[in-house]
């Protein structure tokens, strides 16, 4: 309860406060690629519940000759490189915590298509609401395994506390600064999860 107090409260005062921010970045993403400006897709949260993330658009539509979508290196340029690499695109999340679908502190929401991979301990992950930023973003985010996300995602789940949750955010608040852990070692984003080897 006191959570999700202070969750909504600083969501609410963050919207206002970066106000000018949400209208900058939206005319960017007009300008250079177009509508739509926000980027929707359905996410798995608390006990498994599936809700509509928000986050800025990062890349354009453009497709090959078939009419298949590029891959996301040839999308991911300019404009929605800066926005992805400054974390901007996740600032319209901070409505989907006013709504109290998210948290600003829990495991990432992922792919719908994930749940029937998961085994039983990662499925522990959605015994907390989803999170802006969380235990795995401050510890490798998209530089370490779906493995090792999954781990950390658990461990915060048996160990959250308010505590632990403002030093999360002040280690985003520092990975944000120096731009680290953005993408994958191999793409321009995280690699799909597949499954578990074992």
């Amino acid at each position: 309860m006191l959570k999700s107090l202070f969750d909504r409260t600083l969501a609410l005062l963050l919207i206002i406060l970066f106000s000018p921010i949400y209208i900058i970045v939206s005319l960017l993403i007009l300008w250079k690629m177009g509508t739509p400006i926000l980027f929707r897709q359905k996410r798995p949260g608390y006990q498994e519940k599936i809700f509509s993330i928000y986050k800025f658009r990062t890349m354009t539509n453009e497709k090959d000759i078939n009419g298949e979508l590029l891959p996301d290196e040839q999308r991911l340029a300019g404009i929605g490189k800066f926005i992805r690499s400054t974390s901007l695109d996740e600032l319209p999340q901070l409505f989907n915590v006013l709504k109290g679908d998210m948290s600003f502190v829990g495991p990432r929401p992922l792919l719908v298509e994930y749940l029937e991979l998961y085994n039983n301990e990662q499925k522990r992950r959605h015994d907390v609401k989803p999170g802006i930023t969380g235990w795995a973003q401050v510890n490798g985010r998209n530089a370490i395994s779906w493995e090792q996300k999954f781990e950390l995602d658990t461990w915060y789940v048996d160990n959250r506390s308010f505590l632990l949750d403002i030093k999360i955010l002040w280690l985003t608040f520092l990975n944000v600064i120096k731009r680290v852990d953005i993408s994958s070692s191999a793409s321009a984003t995280m690699e799909k999860f597949k499954g578990n080897s074992k």
